[in-house]
């Protein structure tokens, strides 16, 4: 058989599949929550874009303990950091020391797990190191001078990290919480882990002195953020897949346990405290009506990847068109705004952080070769 008979056989059967389940299937229940758009959205039309030179992608965002930065990693394995007063980027660590061919303005995707890919950052107050979830790479930390990242820690149980990603810091007791998006499916596949329906995320706990690793929670549909509340007693923890953010209480009565602190109409990803004790929580997209029903029927998605067109259909998926968001929670899970960016603004395709410091917003994303910054109106 022809091959161009083979892919339209292999389309026709997709079509099939979809239209299957949404008359018959076996749907996996998803609560979407619709935000009053007039009550909550604070439209942003004065974010000023600061570039990455030479790669794109500055998904995290990290200030050192004299206020320096913020550091940010990039598409190309290099952690950089923004001097103010220069008006520049400079570098300051790498996650690999494999630098041949990583360098250069081009697409860093194929080179991610040799050069590698720096997503989540967090500086610890007690040694003045920075923490760095590498995607590839597993957890590391580099000293306040820079330079090559040592990793930490790269297994958890003898389950090998397949994408570490989110990062917090308990800046007390100095214990590292990160997150595990997926043991199966790697960051340059994270269309695939969605739509499968994947659960073989895990959030976890690396303790310094001991470097013993301890998985907290296990089963996760593409944990992604982390962060710790202000005093300590529990951590937020995104889960990307399922569109909502779960609190895990490491102290009180509840200690231990786990419950869900607010469902979204979209897919969170970094989570980052402000001074007050409130959590922005970046949004990659909302959740339009065609990614809901493959989420709502993960055995679609899992045929469709069977197919003999997996790559050119993830490839769809991936550069769908989005509009990233962020979204400001009390410590209660209280939506309290939404910020927007307006069309003007249309270099931010998604929002993966929001870091809130010193009447600014510094805005990161996974997708656009720049950071961008915000000052709050007083």
């Amino acid at each position: 058989m022809a091959m161009s008979s083979k892919l339209l056989l292999a389309a026709a059967a997709a079509a099939a599949f979809l239209i299957t389940a949404l008359i018959a299937g076996k749907r996996t229940s998803l609560s979407s929550p619709e935000f009053d758009s007039e009550k909550f959205s604070n439209q942003k039309d004065a974010v000023i874009p600061i570039p990455t030179p030479g790669a794109i992608g500055p998904e995290s965002l990290a200030f050192d303990s004299v206020g320096g930065g913020p550091y940010t990693g990039v598409s190309d394995g290099r952690i950089i950091k923004w001097e103010e007063n220069e008006e520049r980027w400079v570098d300051f660590a790498t996650t690999s020391s494999k630098r041949e061919g990583c360098r250069g303005s081009r697409d860093h995707v194929p080179l991610e797990h040799i050069c590698g890919r720096p997503l989540g950052l967090s500086f610890s107050e007690l040694t003045g190191e920075l923490y760095i979830a590498d995607a590839y790479m597993g957890l590391l930390v580099v000293g306040p001078n820079g330079g090559l990242a040592s990793t930490v820690a790269f297994e958890a149980q003898g389950t090998p990290f397949g994408f570490t990603n989110g990062v917090d810091i308990h800046q007390t007791n100095g214990a590292v919480y990160f997150s595990d998006s997926s043991s199966r499916y790697q960051r340059r596949n994270f269309v695939a882990a969605i739509i499968s329906g994947d659960n073989t995320g895990r959030l976890m706990k690396y303790e310094p002195e001991s470097k013993q690793v301890t998985v907290l929670l296990r089963s996760l549909g593409f944990p992604n953020g982390v962060a710790l509340s202000k005093n300590g007693d529990f951590i937020l923890l995104s889960e990307t897949s399922r569109c909502r953010i779960l609190r895990f209480w490491l102290q009180t009565s509840k200690a231990g346990t786990v419950e869900v602190f607010t469902l979204l109409p979209g897919f969170p990803d970094n989570i980052k405290r402000n001074s007050k004790g409130e959590f922005w929580v970046g949004m990659h997209s909302r959740k339009g009506k065609l990614v809901e029903w493959f989420l709502s029927y993960p055995w679609i998605g899992r045929t469709l990847l069977k197919l003999p067109f997996p790559h050119g259909f993830l490839s769809f998926f991936s550069k769908w068109r989005k509009t990233g968001f962020a979204v400001r929670l009390s410590e209660e899970g209280e939506v309290l705004e939404i910020f927007e960016p307006k069309n003007g603004n249309g270099w931010i395709s998604s929002i993966s952080e929001v870091y809130e410091r010193d009447g600014s917003l510094w805005i990161g994303s996974v997708t656009t070769p720049c950071v961008g910054k915000y000052e709050m109106q007083t």
